[in-house]
């Protein structure tokens, strides 16, 4: 064999097509170090979620607040003080208000607490009387109940205990943190606005501005509304006499208002309960009530507290509470509506609007009866025929 041959004999070495490329083996490792980096985010953002939840509530409460503190700074006030002041004045007109109706309400609500029993019999009397259906006995409920959770009372005051301490340290969270975001106001603003050119500044600021009026409304008409179903609430339950009228109308006022969509229902189910413990047709007042307010507040209050500042049609805003609740839950769900409105209004702002061609389907008014064709005699007689 000769040496040509040999050499072509020798087994060929690797072919560099086959060969990973260089950029592999970093591609490979900046991969993982991304992946680890977007577990270890996700994972922060889980553990902050309250902390996330009481930014996103004090950044409203401060959109809410700055409408008035803006009128106070106008009149010569400076921004620290007039920050304190109206924060000072709605604390004080919280407290003024559970000073007026607390013991009133505390004492009911002992009241209440005590009476449960009673309203329950009451209660499994009418629907054995009425449906011909047994209820399970009071003892027996409460026997299921104490075996059910008797082991877990110990741990239950602790949670309670650990829950009322977290309330405190939120609420002192939320008021430092509306406090620093209304007294800085210009300046907050200011620091943001520094990192954009001025065409994006102008941009930021409109956004900000419509963001503002929109939450002040729909917090200022939900807090009036909520005032005014109360109110009227309490009234008819003061004029049918049923017990514990002012927890009732709170619950009524504050739920149906403060609950996107359902809270009518929520607000009026536990003052229609209660009243059935009184009598069917007391029941059956309070729920005609109800619903003739709920028609009322639609058509008339709603209209004039809220000035169109959340004009939406009703199945648009349906479904944004639906969607808003299942990804960010209760506070989703609040705020979805406010939420909704201003991204309305920005597109409204930014976006161009045309004319709408002339058609049927867009304006029903435009649409006209089909003339018939005048007939003659002859035409007649032959139809007849």
């Amino acid at each position: 064999m000769t040496t040509q041959e040999l050499h072509h004999a020798q087994p060929a070495g690797p072919d560099p097509a086959t060969k990973p490329p260089r950029w592999l083996p970093k591609a490979f490792v900046m991969a993982v170090v991304t992946a680890f980096v977007g577990i270890f985010v996700w994972r922060s953002l889980g553990m902050l979620t309250s902390l996330i939840t009481n930014l996103v509530i004090a950044l409203f409460i401060s959109l809410t607040l700055e409408p008035m503190i803006v009128w106070l700074v106008r009149r010569g006030w400076k921004r620290g003080l007039a920050t304190g002041a109206v924060m000072g004045g709605a604390f004080v007109a919280i407290v003024g208000m559970i000073a007026m109706f607390g013991t009133m309400f505390v004492q009911q609500v002992i009241e209440f607490g005590k009476n449960i029993p009673a309203l329950y019999e009451d209660i499994r009397a009418w629907v054995e009387k009425t449906f011909d259906t047994e209820l399970p006995d009071q003892k027996k409920l409460v026997g299921q109940a104490l075996d059910g959770w008797g082991d877990d009372v110990a741990q239950g005051v602790l949670g309670v205990g650990s829950s009322l301490l977290g309330g405190i340290f939120a609420v002192m969270t939320i008021g430092l943190v509306v406090y620093y975001l209304c007294a800085a106001g210009p300046r907050f603003r200011a620091s943001i606005c520094r990192w954009l050119a001025p065409k994006n500044q102008a941009t930021v600021l409109s956004l900000w501005d419509i963001t503002q009026a929109k939450v002040s409304a729909f917090i200022n008409s939900r807090l009036v509304l909520a005032f005014l179903s109360t109110i009227f609430t309490l009234i008819f339950l003061m004029i049918l006499k049923i017990p514990y009228s002012l927890p009732l109308a709170l619950f009524t006022g504050i739920v149906s208002q403060f609950v996107p969509t359902i809270g009518t229902y929520i607000g009026g189910a536990l003052p229609v309960l209660l009243a059935l413990a009184e009598s069917p047709v007391k029941a059956l007042a309070v729920l005609i009530f109800i619903v003739a307010y709920q028609q009322i507040e639609n058509y008339i209050f709603a209209p004039k507290i809220s000035e169109k500042a959340l004009e939406m049609n009703p199945a648009v805003a349906f479904v944004v509470v639906l969607g808003f609740g299942a990804v960010f839950g209760a506070l989703g769900a609040f705020l979805a509506l406010p939420v909704a409105a201003t991204i309305q209004a920005v597109m409204s702002t930014y976006l161009q609007r045309h004319e709408l061609i002339d058609e049927t389907l867009l304006d029903e008014s435009q649409a006209v009866a089909p003339e018939t064709e005048p007939t003659t005699p002859a035409a007649d007689a032959a139809q007849e025929s």
